[in-house]
């Protein structure tokens, strides 16, 4: 997510235990720092398989003990490449023998109706339209013609910089301090969303192929269909779509997914910010944080008196000011907060919203491991402090034939409207419950969801308020998830928890700003998982207490954010960097690892360090200030791509449009940087 983090703890009231208290206890049963073990033992749990909800949904589920299961199969691949320094450069640092190369920043045209990006900021809102949008996040590729050297790149665009999308920054008021100008607000709705875009290696360079058929865009103004528990929901009518059959724009998407029937999965984040209810919160705006004052950029603001500019930028003032919903704005947010799938391939398409996930603020979204004719599994973190770790269960079962459905949008139908939510609970045994989120579930007083919620619609609108009720386990800002493709292990990065202010022997540090990655396998039934930390966060500042996984200069990070798999079982871990004691001695990073090649003869776990042979190397390091996000690779491994996000002088100004000792007016571009190896062969190993 971007550096502009919200403390959560304004929303959730529960009083469930925090996943910070489940460790100390679990820790202390482990006895994991007086055994010398050390925090960063990775165990190798292996993927136990999903199945059919076979269980009352009425009744708590009990844990699966811990176990370290043998893995059915585990990665070949050997990482060979000698990890790169810690840096603080305004240059991106690869490894010897590799080459990286900027492609699609900011304001690249995706066809001739857009003018060629400007340095000056004067760019028009339809040039933004028909442009790749601002601060790149989550991303994928998906190959044309099964070809590595051609194919699709999705891109998340998360959030915009007023200041570097104008020429002046926003234009206000002097008197009112209200957004004046139509234009400049319809660039900013216009800078967010997704770009597909198609991209060719031609000459060992990556290049945009611009007026190509599959450029587009989706944006704060798009239109979505509406799919799942809340479609055609009075939940969701308004004055665009009064059957509540659709919603319109998506907005700060942060991480993102893909499927396996080859569409994109991009995921609503901090999107509450960008709405308004100056009258009464209902309890599901209050639980996710919805403004009773302002909105996140004042769009608002030009909502003005003809019907047009009402309806384009009064939306984002949700206040009841009518009888019913069709006389104002009050369901416009409940449009957004949820997995979008997007299907890259047919240009025509329009974009679904999968109601059935849930809402909230989505980071990521990954399928599990797949098994023919067993649910399809998908996991999805809520980031911020205290908030929970979800998946949802298809109620359909996984046919292999669909990977190659023509018609990938209605497969998504198949596997991503019907089935069943649920939340996780953390034991301190090393177990954990996967609890139901629906109308039948007991809640922690003795009743049900029911009680509260009369439909299931009503309950996904307030996912994290259904979560409060059953018990979940609030965990330190859940993040993305990748699912090990041998063992089908699944990792979550938890990117911090500065909330610790009491210490014990097995959990020694009084603030966790470095964060930390956890790992799950499920058990022989939808409810059941055992878990273990993977790897701690930490400064190499020689301190056993704090640098619980043994790091050193070499691979020390902090507050890891994006995570990814390759289909060669490496793990891709990437930072965006909260803690000073890092931050000052490296720009946020790029780390690998093969997780699944360390247990011994015995499947026993190994500690991060073995025979001082490094495990967890860094692999890349961005320019400063940036943060490094969004994975992706070709399918034959020779092209890697990552995103820049917010550089802070390549180049950058945080505040505002900056001149150069020689009078040029620098702005930001984030962009993706494409890593390859001179010799042409696959990265990494």
């Amino acid at each position: 997510m971007s550096k502009a983090t919200f403390d959560p703890t304004l929303y959730n009231k529960s009083n469930n235990e925090p996943f910070s208290q489940v460790l100390d206890k679990h820790l202390s049963r482990r006895h994991f720092v007086k055994s010398g073990l050390g925090l960063g033992a990775m165990t190798a749990f292996a993927g136990m398989g999903l199945t059919a909800c076979g269980s009352d949904n009425s009744a708590t589920p009990k844990p699966v003990e811990p176990t370290i299961p043998v893995p059915p199969s585990k990665s070949s691949a050997k990482l060979n490449f000698t990890s790169v320094p810690g840096a603080r450069l305004d240059a991106v640092v690869v490894p010897e023998g590799y080459s990286a190369q900027v492609l699609a920043p900011w304001g690249t045209p995706l066809n001739s109706k857009a003018a060629p990006w400007k340095a000056d900021g004067s760019n028009s809102a339809d040039d933004q339209a028909n442009a790749v949008g601002m601060h790149h996040d989550g991303m994928h590729f998906f190959p044309l013609n099964n070809a590595a050297n051609d194919g699709l790149l999705c891109i998340n665009h998360e959030y915009i910089d007023e200041m570097a999308l104008h020429p002046n920054g926003p234009t206000v008021d002097a008197t009112s301090k209200l957004r004046t100008l139509v234009d400049e607000v319809r660039k900013e709705i216009n800078a967010h969303g997704v770009t597909v875009v198609r991209i060719k290696l031609v000459n060992n360079q990556w290049e945009v192929v611009t007026n190509d058929n599959y450029n587009r865009r989706f944006t704060g103004g798009s239109v979505f269909d509406i799919a799942g528990p809340l479609a055609y929901s009075p939940l969701l009518e308004t004055r665009y779509s009064p059957d509540g059959s659709q919603a319109r724009g998506t907005l700060n998407n942060c991480g993102n997914g893909y499927t396996p029937w080859g569409t994109y999965l991009t995921c609503e984040e901090n999107w509450p910010e960008y709405f308004v209810n100056r009258g009464t919160l209902s309890r599901d705006q209050t639980r996710i944080g919805i403004s009773k004052t302002t909105t996140r950029y004042g769009w608002d603001d030009l909502a003005g008196q003809d019907e047009e500019r009402l309806d384009e930028f009064g939306r984002f003032d949700i206040t009841p000011k009518g009888v019913s919903a069709l006389d104002d704005y009050r369901n416009e947010a409940n449009g957004h907060g949820y997995i979008v799938e997007i299907d890259p391939y047919n240009p025509t398409s329009r974009a679904v919203k999968r109601t059935a996930l849930g809402r909230f603020r989505h980071e990521g979204c990954t399928f599990g491991k797949l098994t023919e004719g067993k649910p399809v599994v998908f996991y999805s973190g809520h980031d911020a402090r205290f908030e929970y770790i979800y998946k949802f269960v298809s109620a359909a079962v996984w046919d292999a034939k669909d990977a190659n459905s023509s018609n990938r949008l209605q497969t998504g139908n198949k596997y991503m409207d019907e089935g069943t939510l649920y939340v996780a609970k953390f034991n301190e045994n090393g177990g954990g419950v996967w609890l139901p989120l629906t109308l039948n579930s007991q809640t922690t007083d003795g009743k049900t969801l029911g009680d509260s919620f009369a439909t299931l619609g009503e309950l996904v609108i307030n996912t994290a308020g259904a979560a409060d009720l059953v018990g979940a386990t609030p965990m330190d800002r859940p993040e993305w998830c990748a699912v090990d493709p041998f063992t089908g292990s699944v990792y979550l990065t938890l990117t911090n928890n500065s909330k610790r202010t009491e210490a014990n022997p097995a959990n020694p540090r009084l603030k966790n700003n470095f964060g930390h990655i956890i790992r799950w396998d499920e058990g022989d039934k939808d409810t059941e998982f055992s878990w273990d930390i993977f790897v701690f966060g930490s400064p190499s500042d020689g301190n056993a207490d704090t640098n619980l996984s043994g790091l050193t200069d070499i691979n020390q990070f902090a507050s890891p954010d994006g995570l990814a798999f390759d289909k060669r079982g490496i793990l891709w871990v990437q930072t965006d960097n909260s803690a000073k004691e890092v931050a000052d001695k490296t720009n946020d990073q790029m780390l690998a690892i093969v997780p699944s090649t360390l247990v011994d003869a015995q499947q026993k776990p190994l500690p991060v360090r073995q025979n001082n042979q490094m495990e967890l190397k860094r692999f890349f390091v961005g320019p400063n200030d940036c943060e490094v996000t969004g994975f992706a690779i070709s399918p034959d491994y020779t092209s890697m791509f990552a995103n820049i996000q917010h550089p802070g002088n390549w180049p950058y100004s945080s505040n505002a449009a900056e001149a150069t000792p020689t009078g040029q007016v620098i702005r930001p571009r984030s962009a993706t940087v494409i890593i390859r190896k001179l010799d042409g062969k696959a990265v990494a190993v």
